[in-house]
């Protein structure tokens, strides 16, 4: 780990030992900056090469802060370690060893073990509230816990991908300690701890970088959220490079995914940050580094990432249990089975073809491990980006979602799933914010017009049901009803069968499938008919995986063939029907050939 006084870690304020902090401003475009001491003293920063200022002085953890800029600009550190409270405010100096850490022999897991659980941190009841889960999600086969974002946001609550201080954990959530006892409980429970990343924009309310360090941005290059960020500086790569290994080192999440990653206009940054995340991080470490990438960009695998989101297989799952095919599903319409069995067999679905919007999008996939690619029913996005937040559980017929489960969790890909999937929660993830005045205004029609190209809210009239992202009662809607697995209820009891399903299909992963991994590689996967699909994967022991899957609402004649080891099937006896040639509707039927009988078949 970086000592305190490595140069590399110059943006912020770093505490030097108990007594003194050096504080460290990028600000080119300034011609004074200093630190505002509360209640205290406001000290000047001493001009440095290429737009810097800093100042090393007697200061202790717990002082809060504000830089001057010019003397008519008061803002935060833009790498403030912590807020006080809100983004305008003062900053905190931190110390990063202060916590007494319980776990100090966690080294993590091997990234094949991953079985990622994706959570708002928000609506489980901040840092504190995401601990009471842990043991329960352990309980179920969860071997990872994915934060969305918690980089310090305007307002209470957030998506998190406003954030504007990528340092300061959000104040609404707890403390810069809540946050690492989290951790910590975690490793302790066999958990690793993931945190989603924004390096791709700065949210619209409490950036203030532009007003000093105005070629932290380049006008000539536009993203969906403004200006890009100019990663061609050298000052601005440390920002982000050093925000990454802060989160490693001195809060020890276990792994990064980065939100977005095409939005990120320079083309090397992606490479040296992944290479100075395993050059600073021990060896006996598993740290793990995933990309959201709709560019569809394999060749990332070779440049120290673990895995991308499988945005295509989403796709191509929701199209086949939903029939939806606006907006976005439009590119998966058009023989959806077809492109499951591509997403089966070779990774990405769009390889360098064209979309709707005529673009070419991806590269070819298929050399990659199936361990290369996250995929998921449902994220944050899937449900989020809905108008009204709906599941998939109010989507579909609940036995073709549970064989589409069986697929998630028993495929060779990394599983991800979203809080509230293992229990079949029926509460909405809506959009929120906590924006005000103009804002808020401009950011409730802009989220209400998005939706313009869906059928269902094509009138203007059909879009005022959109829910008023910054209203309270949009946020409390989406807070998952853990209590209802709890509740003597019919609906109580479709809960804990739901959680049944997922412990069964986990166990199963765990004990049959985690430890055949490594080395594992498609061998294709076939068209049954219309949603029916037969899978194969040979595994790293030698043994072939194979799973048939039929999401359709009616039986199909498949090959006859003979099961030899059934790990799963939806329907009791189903596994016993497709050897003679029939696949139930909405079945899933997972099963393991041996490496020896793999042999006798190749022989004959």
């Amino acid at each position: 780990m970086p000592s305190r006084t490595d140069k590399s870690w110059r943006h912020g304020a770093v505490l030097l030992d108990p007594e003194h902090t050096r504080f460290a401003l990028w600000a080119p475009d300034a011609y004074y900056v200093s630190v505002e001491i509360e209640d205290g003293p406001s000290l000047a920063l001493l001009p440095q090469e290429d737009g810097w200022f800093v100042l090393e002085t007697r200061c202790p953890a717990g002082t809060r802060y504000r830089y001057k800029i010019d003397e008519n600009l008061l803002v935060p550190d833009p790498a403030s370690r912590a807020q006080a409270s809100e983004v305008h405010g003062h900053s905190v100096v931190i110390d990063p060893d202060a916590y007494p850490w319980h776990h100090t022999d966690w080294r993590g897991r091997p990234w094949h073990e991953a079985v990622i659980y994706e959570l708002h941190v928000g609506a489980l009841g901040g840092f504190a509230g995401v601990e009471r889960h842990l043991q329960r999600l352990a309980d179920t086969g969860i071997t990872a816990i994915e934060l969305m974002p918690i980089a310090q946001f305007p307002g209470d609550r957030n998506w998190g991908y406003d954030g504007v201080l990528p340092y300061a954990p959000q104040s609404s959530y707890g403390t810069p300690e809540q946050l690492r006892h989290l951790i910590d409980i975690a490793h302790g429970l066999g958990l690793m701890v993931i945190l989603d990343v924004v390096y791709n924009h700065f949210g619209p309310d409490g950036n203030y970088l532009g007003s000093y360090a105005k070629h932290f941005f380049r006008s000539d290059k536009k993203t969906p959220w403004g200006d890009a960020i100019d990663f061609r500086r050298r000052e601005v790569r440390d920002f982000f490079i050093d925000n990454s290994l802060m989160w490693l080192l001195d809060y020890r999440f276990d792994g990064l995914r980065f939100d977005a990653v095409h939005a990120i206009e320079d083309p090397t940054f992606l490479s040296e940050l992944a290479e100075r995340v395993r050059q600073n991080t021990p060896q006996e470490r598993h740290v793990w580094l995933m990309l959201e990438n709709e560019f569809n960009e394999a060749s990332r695998m070779d440049q120290g990432y673990d895995a991308q989101w499988n945005d295509d297989g989403h796709n191509t799952l929701h199209v086949l249990l939903t029939g939806e095919t606006d907006a976005y599903y439009t590119d998966f319409a058009q023989q959806p089975t077809h492109k499951l069995a591509r997403l089966l067999s070779e990774g990405f679905v769009y390889q360098g073809e064209s979309t709707r919007h005529g673009h070419a999008r991806g590269e070819s996939s298929a050399h990659l491990p199936p361990t290369a690619f996250v995929l998921f029913l449902q994220n944050h996005d899937q449900i989020g980006n809905r108008a009204l937040g709906e599941r998939l559980a109010q989507l579909c017929p609940p036995e073709a979602l549970r064989a589409a489960t069986a697929l998630l969790l028993l495929s060779p890909m990394i599983p991800l799933m979203f809080m509230g999937d293992e229990w079949g929660a029926s509460e909405p993830f809506l959009f929120f914010t906590d924006f005000h005045d103009e804002l808020a205004d401009a950011v409730r029609e802009g989220r209400r017009g998005e939706f313009a190209d869906f059928a269902a809210f094509a009138d203007p009239a059909q879009r005022e049901r959109i829910p008023d992202p910054n209203a309270e009662q949009t946020f409390e809607a989406s807070r998952p009803a853990v209590d209802a697995l709890l509740l003597e209820t019919d609906k109580g009891q479709d809960h804990r069968s739901w959680l049944e399903l997922y412990r069964t299909l986990l166990d199963i992963r765990r004990e049959h499938i985690v430890p055949r991994l490594p080395g594992a590689k498609a061998l294709g996967a076939d068209v049954l008919a219309d949603k029916a699909v037969s899978a194969r994967w040979q595994l790293g022991d030698g043994s072939t995986l194979r799973i048939d899957l039929n999401l359709g609402a009616h039986g199909v004649k498949i090959d006859e063939h003979q099961v030899q080891h059934v790990l799963h099937e939806s329907h009791p006896k189903s596994a016993e029907l497709s050897q003679h040639g029939n696949l139930n509707p909405y079945t899933a039927i997972v099963s393991l050939i041996s490496s020896d009988v793999v042999e006798e078949q190749d022989e004959q």
